[in-house]
C-alpha cells in the first residue's frame, strides 16, 4: 500500500488473498483435488473443441453451441483455479488492484454467459423435439451467430457495472481478502465507503440473468416432456429423452451447485465461511470438468468423433 495524496490514510494498490481463513495450515491439501480436476477440465474441453473442429459430421449448430460452452468453461477455469493453486503451493497471495477487478469482471460476465448458453441449448432441444420438421430452417449457422451475439452483449451490458462499482470505492484500510478469488462483496466490504449499491446491483443482476435463464430452461423442458408423452412410439420417446438427458443433467448440476452457494453465502454465520468459499471455487471447476465428459459419453456422434481423433493421432 502507498500513501494517498491527502496523507489522511493509505491507498490500496494490491490485495492479499488468504483463501480459507480458518484453514491456513491445511488448505494446501485441497490442491490434491483441484490440480487433477483442472487438468481434466482443460484436456477434456480441448479434446472436445479439437474434435468438433476436425470432424465434419459435427459441423452442426448443436455442436457449435457445445463448443461455445467449452470455450467459456476454459476461460472460467483459467481465470480462477491457477491463482488458487499458486496460493496453495507458493503462498503467492498478492494480486494487483487491476488484476483483482479484471478477475471479478471475467467471473461476473462469463458465468451468466454459460447460463445463457444452456438456455440457447435448451431452445435447440425444444425445436428439435417439438418442431422437428422446422428444425433445419430455424436452427441454422446464422442462428448460432445470433445466439453468440446475444450471449455476449446481453451479459456484458448487465454485468460490467459490477466491477466498475467495486473499483470506484475508496480502499484505504485493510487489503486482506478472505476468499480465494476476487468476489464482488468480499472485495467491496474492505472499502471505507457505502457498499449497499454494490450489494443491490449484484442481487438484482444475478437473479434477473440466471433466474430468467433457469425459468425459461425449465419451461422449455416442460414443453419437451409434454411432446414426448404424446409420442405414440416408445422407441421414439426414449430416443427423444436420451438426446436431452445429458443436457438436463448438466443444467441441474450447474444451477444446483450455484443455488447452494448462494444460500450458504446468505446464511452468514450459520455456515462456516470456508463452505461458500469452497463451493465458489468448485463451481468454477467441476462443471467445466463434467460438461465435455458427459456430452462425450452420452452423445454418440461426439464419442465416435473423439475415438476417430485419437486413432488418427496415435
Amino acid at each position: 500500500m502507498v500513501l494517498s495524496p491527502n496523507n489522511t490514510g493509505t491507498q490500496v494498490t494490491e490485495f492479499l488473498m488468504i483463501c480459507f481463513p480458518g484453514m491456513q495450515d491445511t488448505q494446501h491439501w485441497l490442491s490434491i483435488i483441484l490440480a487433477p480436476l483442472l487438468v481434466l477440465a482443460l484436456v477434456a474441453n480441448f479434446v472436445l473443441l479439437l474434435t468438433t473442429w476436425q470432424e465434419a459430421s459435427l459441423h452442426e449448430p448443436m455442436y457449435y453451441l457445445l463448443a461455445i460452452l467449452s470455450v467459456l468453461d476454459v476461460i472460467l477455469c483459467l481465470t480462477v483455479i491457477p491463482k488458487v493453486l499458486l496460493i496453495f503451493w507458493f503462498n503467492m497471495k498478492p494480486i494487483s488492484f487491476a488484476g483483482c477487478f479484471l478477475q471479478m469482471f471475467i467471473m461476473n460476465t462469463f458465468l451468466p454467459m454459460e447460463s445463457s448458453t444452456f438456455l440457447v441449448m435448451a431452445y435447440d432441444r425444444y425445436v428439435a423435439i417439438c418442431h422437428p420438421l422446422r428444425y433445419p430452417s430455424i436452427i441454422t449457422g446464422q442462428f448460432v451467430i445470433n445466439a453468440a451475439i446475444f450471449i455476449v452483449f446481453r451479459n456484458l451490458l448487465a454485468t460490467v457495472p459490477t466491477p466498475i462499482l467495486a473499483a470506484r470505492l475508496n480502499y484505504c484500510a485493510s487489503n486482506v481478502v478472505e476468499n480465494c478469488i476476487c468476489a464482488n462483496i468480499s472485495v467491496a466490504k474492505l472499502s471505507c465507503g457505502d457498499i449497499h449499491l454494490n450489494k443491490l446491483y449484484q442481487f438484482v443482476s444475478v437473479w434477473c440473468l440466471l433466474g430468467s435463464d433457469l425459468v425459461l430452461i425449465l419451461l422449455s423442458y416442460c414443453f419437451i416432456l409434454r411432446a414426448v408423452m404424446l409420442l405414440q412410439s416408445w422407441g421414439r420417446a426414449t430416443k427423444a429423452l436420451s438426446t436431452c438427458g445429458s443436457h438436463l443433467i448438466l443444467i441441474l448440476f450447474f444451477y444446483t451447485l450455484l443455488l447452494v452457494f448462494i444460500f450458504t453465502n446468505k446464511a452468514g454465520k450459520k455456515v462456516p465461511s470456508e463452505v461458500p468459499i469452497l463451493l465458489n471455487v468448485l463451481h468454477h471447476l467441476i462443471p467445466p470438468a463434467l460438461n465435455p465428459i458427459v456430452y462425450g459419453v452420452r452423445t454418440q456422434e461426439i464419442k465416435h468423433g473423439i475415438i476417430k481423433l485419437l486413432k488418427y493421432r496415435c
